[in-house]
């Protein structure tokens, strides 16, 4: 397995070691040993999927401590352009944004830490993503960023025409408007 830092602290870009034959491939995709050297240190409680058409948009979304949580990114089916922003607070990087293409031809996972926000634009013509998180889903500390602020200035890969987002999405408020109470820690990244 190999681990890249992608320019925001924290925020890492996993590529599994592939096996390949005639038969077809295994990888692991999550090893907590192996993550753990990378100093990737989660115990990890619940997994999400959700499938999705070309144009959709979803996000940017994250939960409010002490619910934050921290999660584990890859693409089942098709690819999908995937979004964390950083929302801590004295962090040097805050505001700034980090985007990959996630695709399951290139097997990539992003490993985004507690004080991101998170979205992804679905480029194929359908796409199916798989994410573990840290901590369980709470309603009530759940908040979000309207993809299309004008501050973070998010390329998503999907012309303005052809994007679908939900209700809920779009009425999301601005960065600078929404609840955020992270604050960076640089000893525990």
């Amino acid at each position: 397995m190999q681990v890249h830092e992608v320019g925001i602290p924290g925020l890492l870009l996993v590529e599994p070691d592939v096996f390949e034959d005639d038969r077809g491939y295994f990888f692991e995709s999550f090893n907590e040993k192996k993550f753990a050297r990378h100093g990737i240190s989660v115990h990890f409680v619940q997994d999400n999927q959700s499938r999705s058409v070309k144009g959709v948009i979803r996000g940017l979304h994250y939960q409010l401590e002490p619910h934050s949580q921290a999660k584990l990114i890859r693409v089942l089916e098709g690819r999908v352009l995937d979004v964390a922003v950083d929302i801590r607070a004295n962090s040097p990087t805050y505001g700034s944004w980090h985007s990959v293409e996630l695709s399951a031809e290139n097997r990539k996972q992003l490993f985004i830490p507690k004080g991101f926000a998170h979205g992804f634009a679905v480029l194929s013509s359908n796409a199916t993503v798989f994410y573990k998180c840290d901590r369980f889903y709470n309603p009530g500390s759940e908040r979000g960023i309207i993809f299309n602020d004008s501050f973070l200035e998010i390329d998503w890969q999907v012309k303005s025409a052809d994007a679908i987002i939900s209700g809920k999405d779009s009425s999301l408020p601005s960065f600078n408007d929404a609840e955020k109470n992270f604050m960076w820690d640089p000893k525990n990244i």
